[in-house]
């Protein structure tokens, strides 16, 4: 199958003939989109903050509406108490809310990450995992409220826990999403 340049959309491919992800152009940046949930699994589970920090992607259902994450921690990934730093712990969550809902809209959207907080509930000692969810529903709501050019702010929430159940931290992080302003042809 062939896959060239549409417009200011373009596929790469690994060389075998598969596409690996669609780059979409706003103004003269390029931004990464994954065609598939598996391939951002894949270049997540590979994106150096998360590889080196010990951070796995886990799942990211089909249909984009969840993504679990783990992380376990290790005497060389741990801070001086033997937990999770706090920072592995936020980056856990840090990209997929906007990673789901930019795959859910259309590409002719702008999503951004514009607030986060995150609040720790107990040290995060061996395996710590997180779900995020964003339903279709709420990303329904997000189209409807930027069909008109304005733009959205929603506030996204998760948990991350221990192996044991137990709440380790609670992450919530604020999203902008508009539609994209129309490039012009220079």
């Amino acid at each position: 199958m062939a896959c060239g340049k549409i417009g200011n959309v373009a596929c790469d491919h690994l060389g075998d003939g598969r596409p690996t992800g669609v780059e979409v152009k706003q103004g003269n940046k390029p931004v990464r989109r994954f065609n598939s949930p598996r391939m951002l699994r894949i270049g997540m589970n590979l994106y150096t903050p998360l590889l080196f920090a010990g951070v796995r992607v886990e799942h990211v259902a089909d249909d984009w509406t969840s993504v679990r994450v783990r992380h376990r921690v290790r005497q060389w990934n741990g801070n001086q108490n033997g937990a999770a730093f706090g920072g592995t712990l936020f980056a856990m969550t840090d990209p997929f809310f906007a990673l789901m809902v930019m795959h859910q809209l259309d590409p002719g959207y702008v999503v951004w990450s514009t607030f986060a907080s995150i609040q720790f509930v107990k040290a995060g000692r061996g395996t710590v995992t997180a779900t995020m969810q964003l339903t279709s529903e709420e990303t329904d709501t997000i189209r409807a409220a930027t069909t008109d050019g304005s733009k959205s702010v929603t506030t996204h929430r998760a948990e991350i826990v221990a192996s044991d159940g137990a709440v380790v931290a609670r992450v919530e992080q604020q999203l902008y999403v508009r539609k994209a302003k129309p490039t012009t042809a220079q």
